[in-house]
C-alpha cells in the first residue's frame, strides 16, 4: 500500500492544488509534497528495515494483451523517488514571491509531473512504464507552453515533435519484446528471463529502438539540439523539472530497461553508444564557453555531465553504475540550483547576459556565498557532491577504455573554464550599472539555496548511503547485462 501511496499522492495533490484557488496554489502545493516528502522519508526508513520485498504491487490490468499494474521499489527505483520528492517542494518555494499567472494551473502541473515521473520510476511493467513516460510530458508542454519565454511556441513544439518520436520507436520496441516474450507480457520480470532468448540480430533492432528514445531525453549528441533553447524558453521551474528530474528518465532507463532487456544489442552498439557520449562531453563543453547567455550555459553543462553518466553505463562495470547513480543524484540537485541562481540573476536585473553583469558580490554577499557553494559543486571539487560521481564514472570509463577516459576527463578542465569564467564575470569585479542595487536573498531565496548547499556538502563528505542502497539493484544489472 505504500507504494501506491508514494505514487498516488502527487496525483491527489494536484487536484487539490487546482481546486484551492489562486491565491492559495503555492501554500496548498508546498504543504502538499512536504507530505509527499515525509511519506518518502517513512518509505526509506521502512526499506532499511525489511529490504525491497516490501515494495512490490501487483495486479493484472488487462488480459489480452497481457498488461499488468505492477510496481516495485528497489534501491534504484527509491533513489530516484526520493531525488523527485526532495526537489519538488524546492522548486515551488523556488517559485515563491513571483508573480505567476494562473498558479493553480501552474502548480497543478508541477505536482501532475511529478505523480508521472514516480510512476516511470516505479513501473515494472513495459506497457504501464511507458504510459507513465508519456504522462511526464504533458505538464512539462504545458508548463513551457503558457509560462515560457517570446519564442516558447516554436521551441517547445520542437521538444514535444523530438520527445514523442522517440517514445513511438520506444512503444513499438515494447510491442516487439512482447511478441518475442514466450508467455506474452510486459512484466519486467519476465522481459530480463527471456533477454538470452532474443537472437542478436533482433536485438540490435531493439538496442536502437529504446537507445534513441533514451538518447533524446537524456539528451546524448547529437540528439540534444531541443535542449538548449527548451531550457532557456521554459520558466525557471519548468526548466528545474527538465533539468533537475526529467532527465533523470533517460539515464535511469538506460540501466532499468535497455542494459538488462538487450545484453546482446549493447554487447554489438555499446561501444558506439559510449563513443557518442563522450564525444558529446567535449562538444558540449566546448559550446559552453562559448556561451553568453546563463540559462544556455547550463543547458550546455548539463550535457556534458549527464554524457559522462551515460558513458558510465555503456562502461558496463559496478565504478560506472554506482558513479551513475551518485552523479544522477548530485546533478540534479546542482543543476537546480545553477538554475534557481540564473533565476535570481534574472528576476533583479532582467538580464542573463554575463557580459552585462559583475560586481554582484558587492551588493550580495549572502547570494555570492551560496552561488559559489553551487558551482563548486558543479565543477567536481573534492568535498563536494559532484567529485564522488564524476571520480567513479571516470574511473569507470578507463576501466573500459584509456583513451575513452582521457578525453571524458576534459569535463572537469572544460567545466573549470567556464563555470569560473562566468562566475568571475557576473559575480566579481566592479558593480555596474545593472547591478548596483542589486537586493540579496529573499527569505524562500535562502531556504532554497541553504538546503542545495548542506545537500551539495553533506553528500560529497558522506555519500556511503546512496552507495548502499544502490549496490544490489546495480549487481543484479550488472549480472544480467555481462553475457557469460
Amino acid at each position: 500500500m505504500m507504494t501506491l501511496l508514494i505514487l498516488f499522492f502527487p496525483l491527489i495533490a494536484s487536484i487539490l492544488v487546482f481546486a484551492s484557488g489562486n491565491n492559495l496554489a503555492s501554500k496548498v502545493a508546498l504543504l502538499l509534497a512536504a507530505a509527499e516528502l515525509a511519506i518518502t522519508v517513512y518509505v526509506y526508513s521502512v526499506y532499511k528495515q525489511t529490504g525491497a520485498d516490501s515494495f512490490y504491487y501487483f495486479k493484472e490490468w488487462i488480459s489480452n494483451p497481457k498488461i499488468s499494474f505492477h510496481l516495485g521499489m528497489d534501491g534504484l527505483s527509491l533513489l530516484m523517488v526520493i531525488l523527485t520528492n526532495f526537489l519538488t517542494p524546492i522548486i515551488i518555494l523556488s517559485a515563491f514571491n513571483r508573480n505567476i499567472e494562473n498558479a493553480k494551473a501552474y502548480f497543478s502541473l508541477i505536482l501532475f509531473m511529478q505523480f508521472a515521473l514516480i510512476g516511470v520510476f516505479i513501473a515494472y511493467d513495459g506497457l504501464l512504464y511507458y504510459i507513465f513516460w508519456e504522462l511526464a510530458l504533458i505538464p512539462i508542454y504545458f508548463i513551457a507552453l503558457r509560462w515560457g519565454g517570446p519564442n516558447r511556441v516554436p521551441v517547445t513544439l520542437k521538444f514535444f515533435i523530438y520527445t514523442l518520436a522517440g517514445s513511438l520507436l520506444m512503444l513499438f520496441g515494447f510491442i516487439m519484446l512482447y511478441h518475442y516474450n514466450p508467455s506474452h507480457s510486459f512484466d519486467i520480470r519476465e522481459l530480463y528471463d527471456n533477454a538470452s532468448k532474443i537472437c542478436s540480430c533482433n536485438q540490435s533492432w531493439l538496442f536502437w529502438m529504446f537507445f534513441l528514445a533514451f538518447a533524446i531525453k537524456i539528451p546524448i549528441v547529437p540528439f540534444h539540439t531541443w535542449q538548449a533553447d527548451t531550457y532557456k524558453e521554459a520558466p525557471t521551474q519548468g526548466t528545474m523539472l527538465l533539468a533537475g528530474i526529467m532527465l533523470k528518465m533517460g539515464t535511469y532507463s538506460l540501466l532499468r530497461w535497455l542494459l538488462p532487456v538487450v545484453p546482446a544489442g549493447v554487447a554489438q552498439w555499446g561501444p558506439l553508444a559510449i563513443t557518442l557520449c563522450v564525444i558529446g562531453i567535449v562538444y558540449a563543453s566546448v559550446i559552453a564557453i562559448m556561451q553568453k547567455d546563463l540559462k544556455k550555459l547550463f543547458a550546455y553543462s548539463s550535457v556534458a555531465h549527464v554524457g559522462l553518466i551515460a558513458a558510465g553505463i555503456f562502461s558496463l562495470n559496478i565504478q560506472g553504475f554506482q558513479g551513475s547513480v551518485v552523479q544522477m543524484m548530485a546533478h540534479g540537485v546542482n543543476v537546480v540550483g545553477l538554475f534557481f541562481c540564473a533565476d535570481i540573476i534574472f528576476n533583479r536585473t532582467k538580464s542573463l547576459q554575463v557580459e552585462g553583469l559583475g560586481g554582484i558580490r558587492n551588493v550580495a554577499p549572502q547570494f555570492n556565498t551560496m552561488f559559489m557553494i553551487v558551482v563548486l559543486g558543479s565543477v567536481a571539487l573534492p568535498l563536494t557532491n559532484g567529485f564522488i560521481g564524476e571520480f567513479l564514472l571516470l574511473f569507470g570509463v578507463y576501466e573500459y577504455n584509456t583513451w575513452l577516459s582521457v578525453f571524458s576527463g576534459l569535463t572537469i578542465i572544460l567545466g573549470a573554464v567556464y563555470m569560473f569564467r562566468m562566475f568571475q564575470r557576473v559575480m566579481l569585479g566592479n558593480t555596474s550599472e545593472t547591478t548596483s542595487v542589486f537586493k540579496d536573498l529573499m527569505w524562500n531565496e535562502k531556504i532554497v539555496l541553504a538546503i542545495i548547499a548542506i545537500t551539495i556538502i553533506v553528500m560529497g563528505i558522506y555519500p556511503k548511503p546512496v552507495f548502499d542502497m544502490a549496490q544490489p539493484a546495480l549487481q543484479s544489472i550488472l549480472d544480467k547485462v555481462i553475457i557469460k
